[in-house]
């Protein structure tokens, strides 16, 4: 299989089920956030502190190839199978987000992102995470998206904040409250 086939040169591209649209479509912006978000979960990945939790960014990482794969498939096309995310993806997230909170800090003003490029990185995806749900939830204005996509990135960003919190912990990073000018 080539790695280019032209199909795309006119500015359109295909989606699962044949129907072609532009690159800028909506739906493309949806999943081509997702894709993004994808590659900065595999930079957190590749971080040294990231060690024990390799796994785990790898099942992210499944889910969110499976939430591209949901997206890209041409609306109302049944001739595909492709997997599903389940309330369990969520859950599962859930349980990370609270077993990390336990040994954290309780939050008393809202952090500025730094403090350690590892950390950094973590705010970088949730941005990243942040914006592929707003695309989603826009695309869902206008054709019917899985509620359980917006739930997953919605929790999903939550679970990298905690996650630069955790971080910073264990690097021994300060994080610095915001304290707005007043």
């Amino acid at each position: 299989m080539k790695i280019y086939t032209k199909k795309g040169d006119d500015g359109t591209t295909q989606l699962l089920g044949g129907k072609r649209v532009p690159k800028h479509h909506v739906k493309i912006e949806a999943y081509g956030t997702v894709d993004e978000l994808n590659s900065h979960i595999g930079l957190l990945r590749d971080q040294n502190i990231a060690q024990s939790g390799q796994e785990f960014f790898i099942t992210i990482q499944d889910r969110l190839f499976v939430m591209g794969g949901m997206l890209a498939l041409d609306d109302g096309h049944a001739g595909f199978s492709i997997p599903n995310l389940e309330p369990l993806d969520i859950e599962v997230l859930e349980k990370e987000i609270d077993l990390m909170e336990t040994t954290l800090p309780e939050m008393k003003n809202f952090v500025l992102p730094g403090g350690h490029s590892s950390v950094s990185f973590c705010h970088i995806a949730r941005c990243v995470c942040r914006r592929a749900e707003r695309n989603i939830t826009h695309l869902s204005e206008i054709e019917n998206v899985d509620p359980l996509i917006i739930q997953y990135l919605n929790r999903l960003s939550d679970f990298l904040f905690v996650l630069s919190r955790k971080w910073a912990q264990e690097l021994n990073s300060t994080e610095i409250p915001w304290k707005p000018r007043g």
